[in-house]
């Protein structure tokens, strides 16, 4: 019942913290790969942060790309060796450089060449501050995956997560590969169900710092936090609207857990929108905001239904296993990810709304918080193996899987941020 019913809690919000980084293990490859060599940038040696190495890791552990070292420095056209670029097996090359402004700033200028044709793909320049030189880096990383295979990059992303060491919980935020760590939340309650705004500026989470459970909406760059849903009962499993204007919450106030809509604001009363004889939970909008997935025992097992937000009657959408939760959508609205249960293992599926078609992600069987990436290719969820918590990254065909460990405990609960403004 703990995967269906969502008991979640929360203490008073702690000043952002930098917490201890995590390891990242990659395994497999995609059915495509693109061979690149990517330099190391020029710099005058005032650099703190090696730019290109952040974008080779990006690269590599997308599973998209194959990359190679030139060993040489490049800043421009005019120093790439094509013959040698291309007897190393690269069809493109990316060189830059590095240079430190008078202001302290860091102007990053990177440029994409075609090794087979011998010519410039494109190129830009981006000026960040010494701490934001790995987003730089990041973004640099999101423009070569877009150049080269027509899709947006989610290297300069955010995931937000749970960790817990001893009795302390805390709401964690960080890079799409886990550095970064920062924490705008710590309590000695448990914390779970993080939810992204649209725009990324805000977390909704649900605390029970004040004896029961209740949804707050938390502003990132502020620190400022708001009780939103404090009904009688449970307020819980809080989902954001593309508009950011609205949330899908689950409310015990009328009896059973239910489906109600509230403004993100906290104005304004509830409207419900389901009415079953069962628990409705975990809801979550459709990328078109017209209607909500959520997870439902109201035929007798958990299964994830669909209802439009006009409140016409829920259809159901898995088949198949008797136990169907934690239902999340891609951002095209065209593939379902999922919690099944099959011969006793929880795992993470993932199911074209079209045709049906069914590819289980997981492996371990204990898996739980299936989130998406902004565009769609991957999905990142919370498994156990040795004892030990950890997220897995897995692409959505299945063939390249990223294990994020900390050494800071054990960490759950992902959900991946939007894109990047």
């Amino acid at each position: 019942m703990r995967r269906l019913l969502l008991a979640l809690t929360l203490a008073l919000a702690l000043p952002f913290a930098a917490q201890a980084q995590m390891r990242i293990d990659v395994s497999g490859v995609g059915a495509t790969q693109y061979p690149i060599a990517i330099a190391s940038f020029t710099s005058d040696g005032r650099v703190p942060q090696e730019v290109a190495n952040v974008v080779r890791s990006d690269l590599a552990r997308s599973g998209a790309f194959r990359v190679i070292d030139p060993q040489a420095a490049m800043s421009d056209t005019a120093s790439i060796n094509f013959a040698d670029i291309r007897a190393r097996g690269a069809d493109s090359v990316l060189t830059g450089s590095v240079a430190r402004l008078a202001d302290g700033r860091y102007d990053i200028r990177y440029r994409l060449s075609d090794a087979v044709r011998q010519n410039v793909i494109g190129g830009e320049s981006l000026v960040v501050s010494e701490a934001d030189l790995r987003y730089g880096a990041h973004r640099v990383a999101d423009w070569v995956y877009e150049k080269i295979t027509g899709e947006k990059g989610i290297f300069s992303t955010r995931i937000a997560f749970v960790s817990k060491q001893g009795n302390r919980f805390r709401l964690n935020v960080a890079d799409w590969d886990g550095e970064n760590v920062v924490s705008p939340l710590t309590s000695t309650e448990p914390i779970i169900s993080p939810s992204w705004s649209a725009d990324g500026t805000r977390l909704a989470y649900v605390s029970f710092e004040l004896k029961k459970p209740v949804v707050y909406v938390h502003t990132l760059a502020s620190g400022q936090r708001k009780p939103v849903a404090n009904f009688k009962g449970s307020n819980s499993a809080p989902a954001w609207s593309p508009d950011g204007r609205t949330l899908a919450v689950a409310l015990t106030q009328d009896g059973l857990s239910q489906i109600y809509l509230i403004a993100s604001d906290g104005s304004g009363t509830p409207r419900r929108l389901t009415s079953s004889s069962g628990i409705d939970t975990e809801p979550v909008f459709a990328p078109d905001g017209k209607s909500i997935y959520f997870t439902s025992d109201r035929g007798g097992s958990p299964q994830i239904y669909r209802i439009s937000l006009n409140g016409n009657d829920a259809t159901r959408v898995t088949f198949g296993a008797s136990y169907n939760v934690s239902p999340r959508i891609s951002p095209d609205g065209k593939t379902l990810a999922y919690v099944t249960r099959r011969d006793g293992r929880f795992l993470v599926a993932a199911r074209d709304l079209s045709g049906g078609n069914e590819t289980v992600l997981s492996e371990t069987g204990r898996e739980e918080s299936p989130s998406f990436a902004p565009n769609g290719r991957w999905v990142m969820y919370a498994t156990q193996t040795g004892g030990r918590d950890s997220l897995v990254a897995v692409s959505i065909d299945g063939r390249v899987r990223q294990r994020l460990t900390s050494s800071a405990g054990d960490i759950r609960e992902p959900t991946w941020g939007p894109f990047a403004k």
